[in-house]
């Protein structure tokens, strides 16, 4: 049995630690809408500090740590769960993101998660339909980042298609407009570049359809407050206000002295590289009119939290549709689960496992343990893993992700001991709940027994089981389970003592 959520927490904040920008939204949850307190974004153009081996560069780490010191002011005294720090295309890409999190977590006093393109496009998606009108019909949601382009279609807040790309205002103005000039052959390579990345996608989202584009972040608003700016509309973007910004680009011809009015001074040297991808997604999708969203990734971020606290946590259905999909035995994961979880509430204190997130882990591993049966039984915990760690989980961090593959791999036979212990600080409490998901799966191996109540204690490195007097012996299958799970145990230095 799932737990109940714990309560909302009134006050929230957002910070999205994006490839251009890092941005930080506070806001009061007021009966499930929320309302904005207060707004900060700073330039940090961390995609820029990444070199050709995808490594983040020592002056950018510090420009986002700058950055994040004075944003901790912000959120100082707010407890864990009320704050959440996502990072995008920047800190995908970057081989060494995890110096860059330590330190930033070191400094926020929070945890940041890295999410997958296809997780970013989803929250945009819920930023944007929750600051839109709730109208019918499907929209085409698009949102050009520093790093990467996400492309989402939905219909009122739910996601039917969702597509991110490598292609971003940041590296795309890096890769070709490095010399700062505008030139009429460096935009047509940009364009031609944008054009080929789309071509993956764009026959798959033209084919679904939509009744009406929106565009969402710093690039799109830039282009549609200076064409209207011009006087040339509204503030909607349109084919022939892209030509006339393009035009004037390529007359001034140098990014160090473009002056457009609309676009602030610390958006125009990036804008030609943004212009490029927008025009090119234009003439892909055949779009004739797009219209900006005041809501985007900070937006969902904050809309998801909420709903992790009113039963519409998004991963509960990722779960269940995962489970579908591959045929998990329900009845005996949800067994596993209510022991896992009964065992943990027993070691917790003992083994520093009271984090919520614990539990949370544990629960889902025990829901998906039995994912890879569905491919061959043989190393099926191998192949569960696999599917996990690869799969389109939305909802999940790519931390969490990969936690939880790491905790389906080792719920029998060898522990990835020497992949936990990648994980640093980290790696003790996931072979802890590791240990925990064994026991309770071991303990309903023989599926149709009657099951017992037992006593479990843990030292430093142990695992004490009590079983009822007399029970093992009338149960000799699982006596000579434990035994063997006892050397298992050994080889990641843990005692199993059972009685």
């Amino acid at each position: 049995m799932q737990p109940s959520p714990a309560e909302p927490h009134e006050l929230i904040a957002a910070i999205d630690l994006g490839s251009n920008s890092f941005h930080i939204v506070r806001a009061r949850n007021f009966h499930g809408e929320i309302r904005i307190l207060e707004r900060l974004g700073e330039k940090i153009q961390l995609a820029a500090g990444l070199d050709d081996s995808r490594l983040l560069s020592e002056e950018a780490i510090q420009r986002g740590l700058d950055c994040l010191r004075r944003f901790a002011q912000l959120i100082a005294g707010m407890p864990r769960g009320a704050v959440r720090v996502v990072g995008t295309n920047a800190l995908r890409e970057a081989r060494n993101r995890a110096e860059f999190i330590q330190r930033a977590e070191a400094v926020l006093g929070h945890a940041v998660e890295v999410i997958s393109g296809r997780e970013e496009a989803r929250l945009i998606y819920l930023g944007v339909s929750h600051s839109m009108p709730d109208v019918p019909g499907r929209r085409l949601v698009t949102d050009i980042g520093g790093g990467s382009t996400e492309f989402i279609i939905g219909q009122r807040f739910e996601t039917l298609q969702r597509e991110s790309l490598q292609m971003g205002c940041v590296s795309f103005t890096k890769r070709f407009f490095a010399d700062g000039k505008i030139t009429a052959a460096q935009y047509a390579r940009a364009y031609t570049a944008a054009r080929l990345e789309l071509m993956n996608i764009d026959q798959g989202l033209r084919e679904m359809g939509w009744h009406q584009a929106l565009g969402a972040s710093g690039t799109i608003r830039a282009v549609a407050l200076a064409i209207q700016a011009a006087g040339r509309g509204t503030g909607e973007i349109t084919p022939d206000g892209i030509e006339w910004l393009k035009r004037k680009l390529l007359k001034q011809g140098d990014i160090n002295l473009l002056n457009i009015d609309g676009v602030k001074p610390d958006r125009r040297a990036i804008l030609p590289g943004g212009l490029a991808i927008l025009e090119a997604l234009f003439k892909a999708l055949e779009l004739q009119e797009m219209h900006l969203s005041e809501g985007a990734l900070r937006e969902g971020v904050l809309y998801d939290m909420i709903g992790r606290h009113s039963h519409e946590d998004v991963r509960e259905r990722t779960l269940k549709g995962l489970a579908e999909r591959y045929h998990v035995d329900q009845r005996h994961a949800e067994r596993v689960e209510k022991r896992a979880l009964k065992s943990l509430a027993q070691v917790a204190e003992a083994w520093a496992l009271t984090d919520e997130n614990h539990a949370e882990l544990l629960r889902w591993a025990a829901r998906l343990h039995g994912v890879g049966l569905d491919i061959a039984h043989y190393q099926y915990h191998k192949h569960g893993a696999y599917l996990i760690e690869h799969s389109d989980l939305p909802g999940f961090s790519r931390r969490d992700q990969q936690a939880l593959a790491l905790l389906v791999r080792g719920h029998r036979r060898n522990i990835p001991l020497e992949r936990l212990q990648e994980l640093g600080p980290e790696g003790e409490p996931l072979l802890r709940l590791t240990l925990l998901l064994r026991f309770a799966i071991l303990f309903h191996h023989i599926r149709h027994k009657s099951i017992p109540d037992v006593q479990l204690s843990a030292g430093e490195r142990s695992l004490d089981v009590q079983f009822p007097d007399g029970w093992l012996e009338e149960n000799p299958l699982t006596q000579a389970d434990f035994e063997l799970e006892a050397q298992w145990l050994e080889r990641v230095g843990y005692r199993l003592s059972v009685r």
